[in-house]
């Protein structure tokens, strides 16, 4: 998938500034220098944190799981509590911080019995707090906001000169249309999969093209574009994404192929990048406008039933040493914003932000997590590309006129919306075709008019798998006395999706019928749905997308025959709307795959 992850170690901390490097301030590596002299601790920094006295009693452990970003700075404040004595109900605060990625954590309350070893999660966004709260239904409580950081594109100075920094601004699509388009300028990006950075800049963007574009359907498919030309070189995580910059500033090193010249990436994290003592070339910043995007780190207390009195309060009191402005300038220190998102200084010209660069611009209004869901199955069906299954229903009754359509059929509607749908569709993505209605063909119910292949393919006749879906889609006709043979049809169908699964594809089955089962002599409702959890598997998943047409649809029954596959039932009252509703209900699906 074009993915560029390369395994460098991260470089030592630049103890000063290099040789032709911009003024920056001095950032020590840990935020806080702590020296040892004959047994006596004593802080570099003045009134970091009140010394208690000597810690020989009991102590309350309180264990921290924080985003690997801001791991070192929470660490240098738990570390300086420690030595000082900092006590909790007289007891001294022992904090324990263990660096772990977000997305895994979040992954892990998807698990059953939940039982984190952390009382306490820092995140690097809000995002995955309502992501768990909304799909695995883990209590969290989100206490407070500890920092923020603006997301802005990274560039080497060759690529930031060449896109006219500082001078230059771009909007969001500007930005990534200069960067991503053709091989003169290399982006890349964190898997908006495992990274807020890079779902956040995706989700940014597609808030522009909606701003741009005529209308939804357009904002959609110029968003799936730009995920696409991402994808491209995408990255595994954060880590990953700032292991593809160049490690030194020469000409071979960074029209390396492999090297990107530019990231969508924090503040932070070019913050670091550029007090690193052998990072590579520094990078200049350029930040979008229309609406800053951001990571927000909020301080996270996690509903544990092992979670005594003593640590809910040892949690409380770590909070507030880190909210205190001792602990909010070790976060200044390792490159963090306050929490409100106002600008520093030195944290941005360090970072390599300069004006008229709109580095202190407000930030938008965060995306609701049905918007990220959305946004992340068609990351999956994009990058991964898609195995569908399309059944529709071929009954009598699909050539009913629809009021308002000039007298023009179900099935007529029907079959545009769905050529409207194959458009969107890449090469790479394999489709394939059956209709359904009583004795179609003999005693069975569905008749394949075009296998499940690639659109890109060829079939026996020479033309594109593509042009031969589009004619069997044109050729769909109501069938003369035909009933809606739903539920044989539905068993066939799955039990063939299921057995062509396609590893590493979004595989999902789409029924589109406007009736109810009609085949007495076939198998009933109860078998059926008997049947599909048996052969329905979690680590193969294969969801079954039912498109319910006007009201005599038995969507009951429909909720009924999906639940065991994690699919979804969605009613269209219009026809010609079917494409816009498959391809959300096709993104929602992907959104609940596999991470």
């Amino acid at each position: 998938m074009g993915r560029h992850s390369l395994p460098d170690a991260p470089a030592p901390a630049r103890t000063g500034a290099r040789r032709g490097a911009r003024p920056r301030a001095l950032v020590l590596a840990t935020g806080l220098v702590l020296t040892v002299a004959a047994g006596t601790v004593v802080a570099l920094d003045s009134g970091l944190l009140p010394f208690g006295g000597p810690c020989d009693g009991e102590a309350t452990r309180l264990d921290v799981a924080a985003s690997p970003d801001i791991a070192p700075a929470i660490e240098a404040v738990a570390k300086s509590a420690r030595e000082g004595a900092t006590r909790t109900d007289g007891r001294c605060l022992d904090v324990k911080v263990t660096a772990r990625a977000a997305h895994e954590i979040a992954d892990a309350f998807g698990q059953r019995p939940v039982d984190p070893e952390f009382q306490v999660w820092i995140p690097d966004s809000s995002l995955w707090v309502d992501r768990v709260e909304a799909e695995r239904g883990t209590p969290l409580t989100a206490a407070g906001t500890l920092a923020s950081s603006p997301i802005a594109l990274g560039a080497v100075p060759r690529a930031a000169k060449s896109l006219g920094w500082p001078a230059k601004t771009y909007t969001w699509t500007e930005l990534t249309r200069a960067t991503a388009s053709g091989d003169a300028l290399r982006l890349g990006v964190a898997d908006p999969s495992h990274s807020a950075t890079g779902l956040l800049s995706l989700a940014r963007i597609s808030a522009a093209h909606a701003k741009e574009a005529p209308d939804h359907v357009t904002a959609d498919t110029r968003t799936a574009a730009t995920a696409r030309l991402l994808n491209q070189r995408v990255a595994d995580g954060d880590g990953q994404a700032m292991a593809t910059l160049p490690r030194d500033g020469s000409g071979k090193e960074q029209d390396n192929p492999r090297r990107n010249q530019a990231l969508l990436l924090s503040e932070q994290a070019a913050f670091a990048h550029n007090t690193r003592a052998d990072g590579g070339p520094d990078l200049d910043l350029i930040y979008p406008e229309g609406g800053t995007a951001r990571l927000d780190y909020p301080y996270t207390l996690v509903d544990n039933s092992e979670t005594g009195p003593e640590q809910s309060r040892a949690a409380n009191r770590f909070m507030t040493l880190l909210s205190e402005p001792a602990g909010q300038r070790a976060l200044r220190r390792h490159g963090f914003r306050a929490a409100n998102g106002e600008a520093d200084p030195k944290v941005v010209t360090t970072a390599g932000g300069r004006d008229p660069q709109p580095y202190s611009a407000a930030p938008a209004e965060p995306p609701a997590v049905k918007e990220l869901q959305a946004l992340m199955g068609m990351w999956t069906i994009t990058v991964q590309s898609a195995r569908l299954s399309t059944v529709v229903d071929a009954s009598t009754s699909m050539g009913a006129p629809v009021p308002g359509h000039s007298g023009r059929s179900r099935m007529d509607l029907a079959k545009n919306s769905l050529l409207q749908a194959l458009t969107t569709f890449t090469s790479d993505d394999e489709i394939g075709l059956w209709k359904f209605a009583t004795t179609l063909d003999g005693d069975k119910d569905y008749v394949e008019l075009s296998p499940t292949e690639r659109l890109g393919g060829r079939d026996e006749d020479g033309s594109s798998h593509r042009e031969a879906l589009a004619d069997a889609f044109r050729a769909l006709a109501p069938q003369p006395q035909g009933a809606t043979g739903l539920y044989d049809t539905t068993l066939a169908a799955y039990e063939e999706a299921r057995s062509a699964y396609a590893s590493g594809k979004f595989n999902a089955l789409v029924i589109v019928t406007d009736g109810t089962n009609d085949d007495a002599h076939g198998i009933g409702l109860d078998a059926l749905v008997g049947k599909l959890e048996k052969l329905s598997d979690p680590k193969r998943p294969v969801p079954l997308i039912a498109l319910a047409i006007g009201p005599q649809a038995d969507t009951s029954a429909l909720d009924r025959i999906v639940k065991p596959t994690g699919g979804s039932t969605h009613l269209v009252s219009d026809p010609s709307q079917i494409h816009q509703v498959m391809l959300k209900a096709i993104m929602a699906a992907g959104s609940n795959g596999p991470r």
